[in-house]
């Protein structure tokens, strides 16, 4: 129930600024929060339009295997469509991805001597995980959002796509097993490049743009504590 988490929004092959940013939380937990456990989170959409997707997807595989901290990684609906365009079998998967920052992605394997992907890194996405919940703390983790009637049995693609009114408006949730439950979420950029908190502070969007000249979030969830936000 002491556990910090820190929250990290949609990186989008942003290397440096990931980096960065995991510094900042260092910095930020052993100033405030040293002999605390701490989580770290990341919500998804690691790859695509942005320079260096590879260099990203080996970082958080490297913090997985030997951080100092347990690393949860989610699923997004960017890995999802690379999912499909190497390792599906549905036509026009590899093109979707492909108009859709894929093209980007593959000059960053390439750049570091892929022509493709190695299935270390294609076989770590599958294993991703869509959601991730805290009970005892009423938080919940997930790339796009949930649905506010069926929740917690809304399907994967909800959890990966959904931009759904209902969802964005809390006082529209109907679900029983959402009372006194707080979702962190990405996928829809806002519209000022820093968080959206919902006025009830039950939704948190931390996907701020940074592969769109906005930044990197990551939002400091402490027991007791109103939310915090770091940003490179």
């Amino acid at each position: 129930m002491n556990t910090i988490y820190y929250a990290i929004g949609d990186i989008h092959g942003e290397a440096g600024r990931l980096r960065t940013l995991h510094a900042r939380i260092s910095e930020f937990h052993n100033t405030f929060y040293k002999h605390r456990e701490q989580v770290r989170v990341h919500l998804g959409d690691y790859v695509d339009r942005g320079p260096d997707s590879y260099a990203v997807i080996s970082y958080i595989m490297n913090l997985e295997k030997h951080a100092p901290f347990q690393t949860i990684n989610l699923m997004g609906n960017h890995e999802s469509m690379m999912l499909a365009a190497f390792m599906g079998k549905r036509p026009g998967a590899m093109r979707t991805w492909v108009e859709n920052g894929g093209d980007m992605t593959i000059q960053s394997y390439n750049n570091h001597g892929y022509d493709k992907p190695p299935k270390s890194h294609l076989n770590w996405m599958a294993c991703l995980s869509t959601r991730y919940i805290d009970e005892p703390r009423g938080l919940v983790f997930v790339h796009a959002g949930i649905d506010p009637d069926k929740y917690p049995d809304e399907p994967e693609s909800v959890r990966l796509w959904t931009r759904n009114e209902r969802f964005f408006d809390t006082n529209m949730w109907r679900a029983p097993e959402l009372a006194n439950t707080w979702v962190v979420h990405g996928h829809t950029p806002t519209t000022t490049n820093r968080p959206d908190v919902a006025k009830d502070g039950r939704r948190i969007n931390i996907d701020t743009g940074a592969c769109y000249d906005g930044c990197l979030t990551a939002a400091v969830l402490a027991p007791g504590d109103v939310p915090q936000f770091l940003h490179t």
